[in-house]
């Protein structure tokens, strides 16, 4: 609990006002007819007072049903005044959490998104996502228990106060000492049960994943005799929650009866001390209504006084998350003043570079390359070797720890990272859709592309013919990260982004990886009209695919260990020759 209200309440709270602030005046609006109309309420039961003191004072009928009648209205006209301001301040807080929650979800996604790559392998997409959605749901929470449960209750009992202190001072500090016993008792109370509600949540939680993780595995659950198991497994984690449900329950009883109890023991006293008050002649009938009706009230507003504070504590554990994320700094970030990046070349050079992950594992170490303006260079090597690694350090997905990239003059780092991104594309083994249409995906890189240009990068990456064959053409949905697709269409879409964007430096992760024999013979022709003039770096396996190379560089243990041609290396002994050998070489031969 002291992680929740005290660690990342203040910061919560930082980043809700000021997303208040943007709607400050629909914010007041709401407020102040709030608590008008919460005014309203306490003022008329003084009218009944009123009406009963008329109807049971002395005089005749005639002369008592004007005074009466003028009581009505009045309590007719306070209702319809307090019934508008419920209105207003209805319509104002659907204005003002709308707007905010808005605001809110635009914020995370933009801080969410600027995040390196580190983070997101580090945190499941699902997670994220319910993060983000959590965080406005919770400011809505938080506002709705003030408006109209909070607030009403402290306007309320605040006027009763007043006015029952202008009828009797002992009664008023009666009210207020009950008030804050109850307070006291409910907030600790509350406490008390929320520790135990987070507990409950929690085993509830790993009964749904361990639900959800013997659906999923149902054939290994079939294959590997684990029936037995898994029903014990289940039943174990469901008896665990129906302790913490019981448990839960019964202190909610509890918690009711000591309410209802603490609620008899006000209205007993109020109403013998009234009487006591009727009994000296200092109070009237009315009087008697008028105690009753802001009992009721009392009642009314402070019942779930104790359910309101474990609610706005849930609230503010739900955004703890989402807060964490939003007070964690970027771990890639411009530098003051950085510049867009200017590419006329697209030469690279990388000078003494280091790199390690996490600082724990050295995947690069003093690494030296040069590759000039329009030269297609190949980076092999073994898995491990620190090929992937060094595009993502061209990328600037990480930072490095030593050393410096330069693209025509410029450090990568002293550059926006968006004009980086901009002079790049990338077209990698496994390549992710957005669930959009195939135009949607394809133009992505060029969003204002016509469809002209977009059906000719399609022909250029030979997906022109199987996306004819859908019902829908271009405006056929992907699905997620395009699973209706196979391994070797989404490449293809994938090339057709890259050959789209045209930009001036390109890099081929396992671009063809994903390719069957015929239709990677399709693209090849696709990615050499693609290459041309421009900057190329390609990662391959297949060492078929990179013969014709301008150089081929071989990476071992995050170093360079060779550099040539492919005929250059292959006529001598090391690393390439072994790997040309091993996969082609004895085919060829």
């Amino acid at each position: 609990m002291r992680d929740y209200s005290e660690k990342y309440t203040k910061q919560t709270f930082k980043i809700y006002y000021e997303h208040l602030k943007r709607h400050r005046w629909s914010f007041i609006l709401v407020v102040t007819s709030i608590t008008l109309a919460s005014i309203g309420g306490i003022i008329i039961p003084i009218f009944y007072k009123n009406f009963f003191d008329v109807l049971t004072g002395i005089g005749s009928m005639d002369d008592k049903i004007p005074g009466m009648m003028d009581m009505i209205f009045m309590v007719l006209l306070f209702n319809a005044i307090t019934w508008v301001f419920w209105r207003i301040s209805g319509f104002a807080a659907g204005y003002f959490q709308t707007h905010s929650m808005a605001n809110l979800n635009n914020t995370s996604f933009q801080y969410l998104h600027k995040h390196s790559t580190s983070f997101f392998n580090d945190n499941f997409t699902g997670s994220l996502v319910k993060k983000v959605n959590r965080f406005s749901r919770s400011f809505e929470g938080i506002l709705e228990a003030f408006y109209w449960s909070l607030l009403p209750a402290i306007v309320s009992i605040a006027f009763i106060v007043v006015i029952l202190w202008q009828r009797n001072i002992w009664m008023a500090v009666g009210v207020i000492i009950w008030v804050v016993i109850f307070s006291i008792i409910n907030y600790y109370l509350s406490l008390y049960k929320l520790r135990h509600d987070l507990k409950r949540s929690e085993v509830d939680s790993k009964v749904t994943g361990f639900l959800a993780d013997t659906i999923t595995n149902n054939t290994n659950v079939k294959l590997f005799s684990g029936y037995k198991r898994e029903i014990k497994g289940f039943a174990d984690l469901n008896e665990q929650l129906r302790k913490l449900r019981f448990f839960s329950w019964k202190l909610t009883t509890v918690f009711d009866a000591a309410q209802t109890m603490l609620m008899i023991f006000l209205e007993f006293a109020l109403m013998y001390f009234a009487v006591n008050l009727w009994k000296q002649g200092s109070f009237s009938v009315g009087d008697f209504v008028l105690i009753q009706a802001y009992i009721l009230t009392i009642f009314n507003r402070v019942w779930n006084f104790g359910r309101v504070v474990r609610y706005l504590y849930e609230q503010l554990a739900e955004a703890k998350e989402m807060t964490e994320i939003l007070e964690t700094p970027h771990e890639i970030q411009d530098v003051k003043g950085a510049k867009e990046l200017v590419v006329d070349k697209g030469q690279i050079d990388i000078k003494d570079i280091s790199f390690s992950y996490k600082q724990t594992r050295r995947v690069i170490s003093d690494l030296n390359l040069e590759i000039k303006s329009r030269e297609k260079v190949a980076l092999v090597g073994a898995s491990g070797s620190g090929k992937t690694t060094l595009i993502n350090l061209i990328l600037r997905n990480y930072d490095l720890e030593k050393g410096k990239i330069l693209i025509d003059g410029q450090k990568i780092s002293a550059v926006q990272q968006e004009s980086l991104w901009k002079n790049i594309s990338l077209v990698n083994q496994d390549p992710i859709l957005f669930h959009r249409t195939l135009k949607e995906n394809i133009k992505y890189g060029k969003p204002d592309a016509t469809d002209k240009e977009i059906i000719e990068a399609a022909k250029l990456a030979r997906c022109h013919d199987f996306i004819s064959k859908f019902s829908e053409g271009y405006d056929t949905y992907v699905g997620e990260r395009g699973v209706k697709l196979s391994g070797g269409e989404r490449q293809r879409v994938a090339i057709a982004r890259a050959i789209l964007k045209n930009a001036s430096i390109l890099i081929l992760d396992e671009a063809t990886s994903s390719l069957d024999s015929h239709s990677e013979q399709l693209i090849q022709e696709a990615l050499i009209n693609l290459m041309k003039n421009k900057t190329v770096i390609v990662i391959a396996h297949r060492l078929s695919t990179i013969r014709q190379m301008d150089r081929i560089v071989v990476m071992d243990d995050g170093q360079i260990k060779e550099q040539g041609t492919h005929g250059e290396l292959v006529k001598k002994s090391g690393i390439y020759a072994d790997l040309w050998e091993r996969q082609v070489g004895g085919f060829i031969s």
